[in-house]
């Protein structure tokens, strides 16, 4: 049994020799899976890049496109809204003229017609409300993988270990040297207008 745990020993202080080696002897050619290099093995070490979120909405043509799309659908789904709105207040309006005229009957089949009315337009309401907000949300999401994929194709050198988009009292403190705010406005306008043509 002392034979066998020394055996083991001995195995395991190999192994761990061998995996010393292998780690510190080779640091300078690490590599990922992918084939590049490790981002802990870079001399620089590691290295945060910000960039200003109101800055890329402020200058990002395709944020403003989308911001004047939205504002189109919005007018849009207001004017929706509007014609609703008015379609039930006209047969409201409608039916009170009537109403000196109205049988008892006339006036439980309106009732059960404004009743319906109601409900078919809060069903369109919804329908406008589902339609807005998906709308709005798809552009959205579209900006944002934009800029998610600008920011890949940027750091295809692996330069940065992290790239953080900074708002307003995020951070306390963010040293300039490492604002890439001017770059990733630039780049990502010239990359929008290549596909916008």
């Amino acid at each position: 049994m002392k034979n066998g745990i020394l055996v083991w020993n001995v195995l395991l202080t190999i192994a761990a020799g061998v995996l010393f080696f292998l780690y510190f002897g080779n640091k300078k050619t690490a590599t990922t899976p992918a084939g590049k290099p490790a981002a802990a093995a870079t001399a620089d070490g590691f290295r945060i890049a910000y960039f200003e979120m109101d800055s890329i909405e402020n200058n990002f043509d395709k944020v403003k496109d989308v911001k004047s799309e939205i504002a189109k659908k919005e007018e849009q789904y207001s004017n929706g809204l509007s014609s609703l709105d008015n379609t039930y207040r006209k047969r409201v309006q409608d039916y009170q003229q009537r109403a000196q005229q109205m049988t008892q009957q006339d006036y439980e089949a309106a009732q059960i017609e404004l009743k319906k009315l109601e409900e078919s337009l809060k069903g369109q309401k919804m329908q406008l409300d589902a339609d807005y907000q998906d709308f709005v949300t798809k552009r959205n999401v579209g900006l944002k993988k934009s800029i998610e994929e600008y920011i890949a194709e940027y750091n295809k050198d692996r330069k940065y270990s992290y790239i953080v988009a900074s708002d307003q009292g995020f951070f306390y403190y963010k040293d300039s040297v490492y604002d890439i705010t001017a770059e990733v406005i630039r780049g990502l306008n010239d990359k929008y207008k290549t596909k916008k043509d």
